[in-house]
């Protein structure tokens, strides 16, 4: 078995160790962070099966932003639909035999690579042309989507310029689940896709991409607008009302 077989099944047991704890932990802190106000950005749901079909319309169709930006919502929603497909189009790797829905989506995520390599194109060139935009933009904004757009265009390289064994990177990644180590097939724009996937799962728990479960626990979405009914306390100021 080759050195980089060994390093990239390292790299990965790392990163995916790091994600996976990371967004545990995270997602915690977001749990047990108190929200003392009734906060929910008007008009809101009252009811619970209110607020729930809010949060569907946040996730699904990025309803806020659409009311924010239009430019901004059609190179974000671009992005994270085609990403999704992509997604799902990439768990033939971890699945034998392959589920039919992921079956399915197959046709339809081999493409999605270049929707969503455009919705970032779009997402960054925003942090450049937009004034009060490229202000408030940091380093770290610039370095996730550079990360997200590199990893789109080798994951394109792959299939369109250097074609790659991807039986071989199934049974790569299906040994990595199974404990049982398979040889990576060469090529050198797989090994750059590679770890560049990697490096996001590192990333992800320390960046603002976190956003992605941080949503379900935003105040200003998931509460129910009910003030004036209920009297809102958080944990902690019901526990020392008690004493």
């Amino acid at each position: 078995m080759s050195g980089l077989t060994v390093a990239f099944a390292l790299l990965f047991y790392f990163a995916a160790a790091v994600c996976a704890i990371g967004v545990a932990m995270r997602v915690a802190v977001y749990a047990r962070t108190p929200a003392p106000l009734k906060i929910p950005t008007t008009p809101a749901p009252t009811t619970g099966p209110g607020v729930a079909l809010r949060m569907v319309r946040e996730v699904v169709f990025f309803e806020s932003l659409f009311k924010g930006s239009l430019w901004t919502w059609a190179f974000g929603w671009l992005f994270h639909a085609s990403l999704a497909l992509v997604l799902a189009r990439h768990l033939r790797y971890f699945t034998e035999p392959v589920w039919g829905w992921v079956a399915f989506v197959q046709p339809f995520g081999m493409y999605a690579a270049f929707p969503m390599a455009i919705g970032l194109a779009g997402l960054w060139a925003r942090r450049f042309l937009v004034d009060r935009v490229r202000y408030i933009s940091t380093p770290s904004d610039h370095l996730m989507l550079a990360l997200l757009l590199a990893i789109a265009l080798s994951g394109l390289a792959m299939k369109y310029l250097f074609p790659t064994d991807i039986v071989a990177v199934k049974a790569f990644f299906l040994g990595l689940m199974l404990l049982d180590w398979q040889p990576l097939p060469a090529g050198g724009a797989l090994y750059v896709h590679l770890a560049l996937v990697a490096a996001l799962m590192i990333v992800f728990p320390f960046s603002k991409l976190l956003h992605a479960p941080g949503l379900f626990f935003s105040p200003s979405r998931n509460q129910v607008d009910n003030p004036r009914e209920t009297r809102h306390l958080a944990p902690w100021a019901a526990r020392l009302e008690e004493r």
